[in-house]
């Protein structure tokens, strides 16, 4: 493993004591700032499960054990109790946010109408209407829009933007519950204006080494944008330039 490797795997908490509480799961979001849920192909970027079970356990691998069970349960959980937000992000797969870091991003104003602002489809702003003031089970939300098709890509829509995460389950008495889904700014404070110089310090902490393009990829701004808020880190004393990479500087 190479030596920015084997920093990240530290970084990442894939080193060390597992991850075996909500408690600690929380703390790991807190930390790092986002993470996936399940590690991904081509995604260099920390996991909740490998902070669980480490870099060798592949999940689902012998069926849905302990660990599986845990992370499962928490991607629903967290974001019900305001730890931790949830959704298709980060390259359209599941991701946590921190609070802080989802705060620093949040495109709007914090309001049950934020959708309004925004150019989504108009399955998405019904999903958006129908759960102002109250969670719905994801299965709700499926008839609502009658099919299933529409409804996924309009649930994706909005997380993307980050103005729906889950919110607990529903149990339905038979199958696999329903998650909920709720207006994030019903779960969390956010829409005091985003902060990208935040959100960028924060990316940097956690990859250590970057470039325009990742940045730019994983909060999907213009590369020009993501590079200036890399060039005023430089600036800052914060980072450092090596051609097109930037690496954290210690304070």
């Amino acid at each position: 493993m190479t030596e920015l490797g084997q920093a990240r795997a530290a970084r990442w908490w894939v080193r060390g004591r597992r991850i075996g509480s909500i408690e600690r799961a929380r703390a790991f979001i807190d930390d790092v700032g986002f993470a996936l849920l399940f590690p991904a192909p081509r995604a260099v970027v920390p996991s909740l499960w490998e902070a669980v079970a480490g870099e060798d356990e592949e999940p689902f691998g012998s069926g849905m054990g302990k660990n599986e069970q845990r992370v499962w349960t928490w991607k629903d959980e967290l974001p019900r109790r305001g730890l931790a937000w949830y959704g298709a992000y980060l390259g359209g797969r599941g991701t946590f946010l921190s609070p802080d870091l989802l705060t620093a991003l949040y495109p709007a104003a914090g309001h049950p109408s934020d959708h309004q602002s925004l150019e989504l489809s108009p399955a998405a702003h019904e999903i958006a209407e129908a759960i102002a003031g109250e969670p719905l089970p994801s299965a709700t939300l499926r008839a609502l829009i009658g099919d299933r098709s529409r409804y996924q890509r309009a649930i994706t829509e909005l997380q993307r933007n980050l103005l729906v995460t889950t919110a607990g389950v529903h149990e339905s008495g038979s199958g696999w519950p329903a998650a909920r889904i709720a207006l994030t700014c019903e779960q969390f404070e956010v829409g005091g204006g985003t902060d990208h110089a935040l959100a960028t310090e924060r990316f940097l902490a956690t990859m250590l080494e970057t470039t325009p393009g990742e940045l730019g990829r994983a909060f999907r701004w213009p590369v020009a944008h993501a590079r200036a808020r890399l060039d005023e880190l430089a600036e800052n004393g914060r980072a450092r330039a090596d051609g097109t990479r930037y690496s954290r500087n210690h304070p």
